[in-house]
């Protein structure tokens, strides 16, 4: 394949590049995605810019492709942030190439931050994640952004799936990687991440890098067999798609497929459970109180949706479904069991009781605890 345009080619940058008429497949797919998200986000030409994440992997590097070739056909604007985690010695001259690529490519402006990775209970991944779209919100608010978009494929969606299946986490782990989320971060505004290639797969991320002539870098971590989601991009995924000892390539397109169900199916109960809790939920400065009846009321998944709800009013993380199950059982205890007043203790300090009004137990409560104790 003749490389399209690239950094030693065509000094003189985007006026040089082919017409759109010499796109592939690929490109046509991601340009026209890119162009719906910005409709969807209310983006007009000339208008705040989206930024795009850049690692200088082969789905990224893609994107920052897609996003100036959008650019150049539509006049909408896209810069790039690219971050580095500080995690391995290569990584600093990683992110100096990757910003000069996003410069040559036109996208404006280019930002380029260290992040500080502080690893806890979840682990490095978990710690890399939290601190990389921290670094999002921030930079989307120094200049204005509509948004931030990421390079999430087909391919993570489907291994997302396969990591929620086995971690039992419900429907919101088997909806996978959602097309649109808003990022909270204290002291700033809400900021939406896109994902404009989760239809495309990591072949057609390396098609545009090839069409593009670009070198992507290749992370060592992607080969450390360590952490579960490599093992399930070059173990388990394999294995299940093997047309001979395995069930086929249909899988992929199958868990594919089931997160988008499950992700339309998860909009309808996060709705419900919203005007659930705005008809039953009366919150206090460190307390918010259900009448106990109603919810015993609800159905499961609505109930857990609501208490989670609570939760994140005082700034808790989502409550894990062990939790959940908990808060479950205090308000309809099983047949043959006492009533329990609880509490049952949330992540980030919040706990849920029952609560007596004169002799029987009519409310239930999910307080915040003074968390200077």
């Amino acid at each position: 394949m003749e490389p399209a345009y690239s950094q030693m080619q065509l000094p003189g940058g985007p006026e040089a590049w082919p017409p759109s008429a010499a796109w592939p497949t690929a490109v046509h797919a991601g340009v026209a995605t890119l162009k719906v998200l910005a409709q969807r986000w209310g983006v007009q030409a000339g208008g705040a810019p989206i930024l795009v994440g850049v690692s200088g992997g082969a789905d990224s590097l893609a994107l920052a492709v897609l996003a100036a070739e959008t650019q150049r056909v539509t006049g909408l604007r896209f810069g790039a942030v690219i971050l580095d985690h500080q995690l391995q010695q290569v990584t600093a001259d990683v992110a100096q190439r990757t910003a000069r690529i996003c410069t040559h490519l036109g996208l404006a402006p280019v930002l380029r931050d260290n992040v500080q990775v502080i690893q806890q209970g979840d682990g490095l991944e978990a710690a890399a994640r939290q601190a990389r779209y921290g670094a999002f919100v921030r930079l989307a608010a120094t200049t204005n952004a509509a948004g931030v978009v990421t390079a999430h494929t087909a391919n993570d969606q489907a291994e997302q799936v396969l990591l929620g299946l086995a971690r039992g986490s419900g429907l919101r782990s088997l909806a996978g990687i959602r097309e649109t989320r808003e990022h909270v971060l204290a002291d700033y505004k809400p900021v939406r991440i896109g994902r404009p290639l989760l239809e495309l797969t990591r072949d057609d991320t390396e098609t545009i890098c090839a069409w593009a002539g670009l070198q992507y870098f290749q992370d060592p971590m992607n080969d450390d067999l360590s952490l579960a989601r490599i093992r399930v991009r070059q173990q388990l995924l394999p294995a299940l798609t093997d047309p001979t000892t395995g069930l086929g390539h249909g899988v992929f397109a199958g868990l594919v497929t089931t997160a988008a169900l499950a992700a339309d199916d998860l909009d309808v109960l996060e709705d419900l459970a919203a005007e659930a809790y705005g008809a039953l939920a009366v919150a206090e400065t460190t307390r918010i109180h259900f009448p106990l009846a109603q919810m015993q009321g609800l159905k499961p998944a609505i109930l857990r949706r609501v208490v989670a709800l609570a939760a994140q009013h005082f700034g808790a993380p989502q409550p894990s479904a062990e939790r959940l199950a908990a808060v479950q059982r205090l308000v309809s205890p099983p047949i043959g069991r006492a009533s329990s007043p609880g509490p049952v203790q949330l992540e980030g300090h919040v706990s849920v009781y029952r609560e007596k009004v004169t002799h029987e137990y009519a409310k239930l409560l999910v307080i915040r605890s003074n968390t200077s104790d």
